[in-house]
């Protein structure tokens, strides 16, 4: 393949989606040997090569064709998605995937001892954040002329500096608004990490390349909490155990040599298994009960 043929992924090179980032790859089969300047880091194992960038730069250089696919926060996809179509522009990315990792929460947070019920009570008040377009989309929605103040960071001291009265700002724990004597509101877009991608996919090599990460990718998340339950039990009480598994999956039977009516059983359940489901699964009959860790998985 020539160097343009390469698939190429934009990733954060710091910050809370980085590692994250590099790990699902990973798992996904993919090696990848660093340049000096750790900007760029190209691909052992297939022809895919990462881009190390601002997670903020990622949709523009989908846009702009530089990348390919990019791993990035939905709420930042979504507010420059909403920006372009307020500037009359097509936005030239999507999100393609949902990565299941790097969630938090656009929301909307009050001083503590403002008693807040419901949307209304916004009205003709000033709102900071960082996020314009998504919360001008929410207050739309809502039905509400509240004012907004653009700003790039240090978001939760506004009300305290008097810029603003409420805040919209991304949320994980908590922490950071108690600390600045705020209290989350109402939630405005529920974010994790997307895979973007170009309006179009290529036709190409890369289009291939592409199909192949996809059905990686999907394995990888499928398996997170994936776990392999095995089991002995009599034949009989076979139908009432598997329905006591998470989703109630079909299972693997075999005969156990010897035991006419015994069987060993496995199935893969894909979503966790408590202690509370050992013990009904115990209780109907199951013994010398197994529960693994699923590593790999392709449909």
């Amino acid at each position: 393949m020539s160097a343009r043929d390469r698939l190429r992924i934009a990733i954060q090179k710091s910050g809370r989606l980085s590692d994250a980032s590099l790990d699902l790859l990973a798992r996904c089969g993919l090696t990848f040997r660093r340049s000096r300047d750790k900007l760029f880091c190209f691909g052992e194992t297939l022809a895919v090569d990462l881009l190390l960038v601002r997670d903020d730069d990622v949709p523009n250089m989908i846009a702009e064709g530089v990348c390919d696919l990019g791993i990035v926060g939905r709420n930042v996809l979504d507010e420059q998605f909403l920006a372009a179509g307020c500037a009359g522009q097509p936005a030239g990315f999507r999100e393609l995937r949902a990565l299941g990792f790097g969630r938090c929460r656009l929301a909307l947070a009050v001083p503590q001892e403002f008693q807040y019920v419901e949307p209304a009570q916004l009205g003709g008040k000033r709102i900071a954040t960082t996020y314009p377009n998504l919360l001008a989309k929410w207050l739309e929605r809502a039905g509400v002329d509240a004012g907004i103040v653009s700003l790039s960071g240090s978001v939760e001291i506004a009300p305290r500096l008097g810029t603003a009265d409420f805040i919209c700002d991304l949320v994980s724990s908590g922490a950071t608004l108690a600390a600045n004597q705020l209290k989350e509101a109402a939630v405005v877009l529920e974010s994790e990490a997307v895979l973007a991608a170009g309006a179009t996919l290529p036709g190409d090599e890369r289009g291939e390349l592409i199909d192949m990460l996809l059905r990686r990718i999907d394995g990888v998340i499928q398996v997170r909490a994936s776990k392999l339950v095995m089991w002995h039990s009599p034949r009989s009480a076979l139908e009432e155990i598997t329905r006591l598994l998470p989703n109630g999956p079909r299972p693997t039977v075999t005969s156990i040599e010897g035991l006419e009516n015994e069987v060993a059983v496995q199935a893969i359940c894909n979503e966790a298994i408590t202690w509370q489901h050992l013990e009904d699964m115990k209780r109907a009959g199951a013994r010398q009960m197994l529960v693994l860790p699923v590593e790999q998985m392709l449909a």
